[in-house]
């Protein structure tokens, strides 16, 4: 009696247990399933308040954002001011008696083998950096990133300023490719990820702006040391490179982090903190938890459509249409024929035109592109991103086939060789108006924010790939010792732009206006790109779904 006691016991007190364990799961479940209906009210409201956002109110809301991303971004004036400088130096005398060799009618130049070497080093270099940086950014964070790239830039500027032969300034290109890789992809991510959707494409678009400024610069030195005839001529425009790395190493080490970064990491804590820094504390209809609730959402969504993070998951799903799409609209860039501005100063002298004045066009010729960019931003707020950038492929076309037939008058002919030069800032203008600007903000918004670096990094290496081949070509075509085109290069090049301004026409998506959940749902639904401006879209549309699954899960456990 006492054994059947004792089992009785037993067996009432494994019944207790499994009652009690089941009560602790069903109000475990309940608690989920409540934090995630929370979660959903404050990310669509979150998602509500950002699309009615104006530009007063982010402006007013977001000041600190806006002024860490332009401090990020000023990293891109390095890289404009480099690729300028050395095709540059390729009509500057100074360089070219020390680093060229003797002409057969006595003057000093770099033969097209080695322009096209110096030219390739950092575009080489900048593809293995962008690689490492899609790998490195996404496990260490963007700023401890940033600050690497920039120490390393600053010990990379010795080898070129030192340098006392060719071969060792193609190997101080190929070095300082690799931070530079970093930063032309870094900058633009860190911009989309810190600013609300209104002012996604100004900041973005910034980067354009910053790459001309380097242009600029690096033209304005180069135009004030012409005359010089000793070897600071040269050595001087490399060492104005250490102007920038320091100051923003400062800025970068106080800046926060990204917040879609932490809540991809699941530092939603942190995230909130980043957010907190990233915006002003006296809006009374700001509510953090709202914004962080919006960026888990998001991620959710997408790990829902597509879950992985590598490099092979770009090309999976509707992440390989998303991929396409930013690859190609990045290349575009060099497919138009924007390599010939790289080569300005150079395509000037070939063109006819003397050093100096040549120099001069150059100088005129990155005025007008900073104009351009701050115009775009002005065309952005009332055409959107789609619009502006096949129109702006149309127009380069146009542009390209005009300096070709007049490159036909000949090169002794002075007018003609004016109105080539005329031609070419005509087309730096609309270039970077549109096309140029534009691309840094549909790269940035088209991609998935889970995928954000590494499709970005394909696309901006999808660009390097062809700007080697831009510059093993493009000096031939101007070397008056190769192809010697000069001016006809505009026939070439108006082709390649007009097969771009097709695709571009029946393949690129509008996403003004858009969250990154409702993109997200436009691709996977697979809607053709020129229904994107006017496809209605709901991203909580399936929240209905997730919660009919978790009654259905909960009524389960009760049973059990």
């Amino acid at each position: 009696m006492a054994a059947d006691s004792h089992d009785a016991d037993t067996k009432a007190s494994d019944g207790d247990a499994t009652h009690v364990d089941s009560s602790a799961v069903t109000r475990l479940a309940e608690k989920k399933n409540s934090d995630f209906a929370d979660l959903v009210e404050d990310a669509q409201l979150g998602t509500a308040k950002e699309q009615q956002m104006s530009i007063m109110q982010a402006l007013r809301l977001y000041p600190k954002a806006i002024g860490w991303s332009v401090l990020l971004s000023t990293a891109i004036i390095m890289e404009g001011y480099d690729v300028v400088l050395m095709g540059s130096f390729f009509a500057f005398p100074p360089f070219q008696e020390k680093y060229g060799v003797l002409n057969p009618d006595g003057s000093y130049g770099l033969t097209a083998a080695w322009q096209a070497g110096l030219s390739n080093a950092i575009n080489i270099g900048q593809i293995l950096g962008l690689f490492a940086n899609g790998i490195i950014s996404e496990r260490f964070g963007y700023r401890k990133t940033m600050i690497g790239s920039l120490l390393l830039t600053i010990a990379f500027i010795f080898v070129l300023f030192f340098a006392q032969n060719v071969q060792t300034l193609l190997v101080g290109e190929f070095l300082m490719g690799f931070p530079l890789g970093v930063f032309q992809t870094l900058t633009v991510t860190y911009a989309s990820e810190v600013c609300p959707v209104v002012l996604r494409c100004y900041l973005t678009t910034y980067v354009n702006l910053c790459w001309v400024i380097g242009q600029f610069i690096a033209s304005g030195v180069l135009k004030g040391l012409v005359d010089r005839k000793d070897e600071w001529a040269y050595r001087i425009p490399f060492a104005i490179q250490w102007v920038w790395p320091i100051p923003i190493l400062v800025g970068v080490f106080l800046a926060p982090e990204s917040p879609w970064w932490l809540v991809r990491k699941g530092r939603v804590e942190e995230a909130k903190q980043s957010i907190l820094r990233l915006t002003g504390k006296n809006d009374p209809d700001f509510n953090v938890d709202e914004t962080v609730a919006m960026i888990i959402h998001t991620n959710e969504l997408e790990k829902e459509i597509a879950a992985g993070t590598s490099y092979a998951d770009c090309f999976k799903g509707t992440d390989l249409r998303r991929t396409e799409v930013v690859c190609l609209t990045w290349a575009a860039q060099n497919l138009s024929g924007a390599g010939l501005m790289s080569y300005s100063t150079y395509f000037y002298v070939q063109a006819g035109l003397a050093t100096s004045n040549s120099f001069s066009m150059s100088l005129g010729q990155y005025g007008l592109g900073m104009v351009g960019t701050l115009f775009s931003w002005v065309l952005m707020t009332y055409f959107g991103r789609r619009t502006l950038y096949v129109g702006g492929l149309a127009s380069l076309c146009v542009v390209l086939f005009i300096v070709g037939f007049v490159s036909l008058a000949g090169t002794e002919n002075a007018s003609a060789s004016w109105a080539t030069g005329s031609m070419l800032l005509v087309y730096t203008f609309v270039y970077d108006s549109t096309v140029g600007p534009v691309c840094y903000s549909l790269v940035s918004e088209l991609s998935s924010t889970r995928l954000r670096t590494k499709t970005v990094v394909l696309a901006r290496n999808t660009y390097n790939m062809l700007s080697i081949v831009n510059n093993v070509i493009i000096p031939y075509m101007l070397n008056p010792t190769a192809w010697n085109w000069a001016g006809k290069a505009g026939f070439f090049w108006g082709s390649i732009c007009f097969t771009v301004l097709i695709w571009s026409f029946f393949r690129l998506p509008e996403p003004k206006g858009r969250t990154y959940g409702e993109l997200d749902i436009l691709f996977e639904r697979k809607v053709a790109a020129r229904k994107f401006k006017d496809t209605a879209v709901d991203q909580f549309q399936g929240d209905s779904k997730v919660f009919a699954e978790k009654a259905i899960h909960l009524e389960e456990v009760e049973k059990a």
